[in-house]
């Protein structure tokens, strides 16, 4: 549920979701491995054809939508139903990466936490809300197609004198620096593939912080990312 304040607040913590609070590539790795087995190889191969194209015109990663698509190809493949199940009752709550929570609950003593995250509207939040972490934060998620363009919403949604925000993709630290300027604290944890390729590390200034793992928040002051950084 989205909270509004007349009074802004000094700070609020801004967190991504995939890769970032939650092993999103061991997820990815598991269906994988799942659609081999109930699929085999060439089908397999074709739903992901499917789906790297879906995300490319879209802008994010559809798995619900890239299933549909497949399906109008193969209408009489029943094992479709096993894959729709296993992407929905996923135990997501077992990729949250470890020290993920009691980062978000060390931040959260000195400012509200927000998951804001990319994503479709069905399936996005159905994660969000299996992994525990929908209620870790009370509810208060933000979905967008691009989140870096909607920091005006961001903004009207959670006011706050400055902000952090904890990401796995330089590319989104970068342009929400670009938008917020010295407003904002970037923050970027090296987890996920994203965090290693070297066209992604290469292609953008560095964050304001760079942490090896979520978990490392906890030893951080929030004192601290705000008077350093500012």
């Amino acid at each position: 549920m989205q909270a509004t304040t007349a009074t802004p607040h000094d700070i609020v913590f801004l967190f991504d979701c995939d890769n970032t609070l939650l092993d999103n590539d061991h997820v990815l790795a598991d269906l994988r491995a799942h659609m081999m087995r109930e699929f085999g190889a060439q089908n397999s191969a074709r739903y992901w054809e499917i789906f790297e194209t879906l995300r490319t015109e879209l802008g994010y990663a559809d798995y619900l939508g890239a299933l549909q698509r497949y399906r109008l190809e193969q209408p009489r493949d029943t094992r479709l139903l096993l894959m729709s199940s296993f992407l929905i009752d996923y135990p997501f709550a077992s990729r949250v990466y470890p020290g993920a929570l009691n980062a978000l609950r060390h931040l959260g003593a000195r400012g509200p936490t927000v998951i804001l995250s990319d994503g479709d509207v069905v399936f996005q939040p159905r994660k969000i809300a299996r992994s525990g972490l929908w209620d870790e934060v009370e509810g208060r998620v933000l979905i967008y197609i691009h989140k870096e363009l909607m920091l005006d919403q961001v903004m009207e949604c959670y006011p706050a004198r400055h902000y952090v925000m904890v990401d796995d993709k330089l590319r989104i630290l970068a342009a929400m620096k670009k938008a917020w300027g010295a407003r904002l604290t970037t923050v970027f944890p090296r987890q996920g593939h994203y965090a290693f390729d070297p066209k992604e590390i290469s292609s953008h200034p560095p964050a304001d912080v760079t942490v090896e793992r979520i978990g490392d928040l906890v030893e951080m002051d929030a004192e601290w990312l705000l008077a350093e950084k500012r």
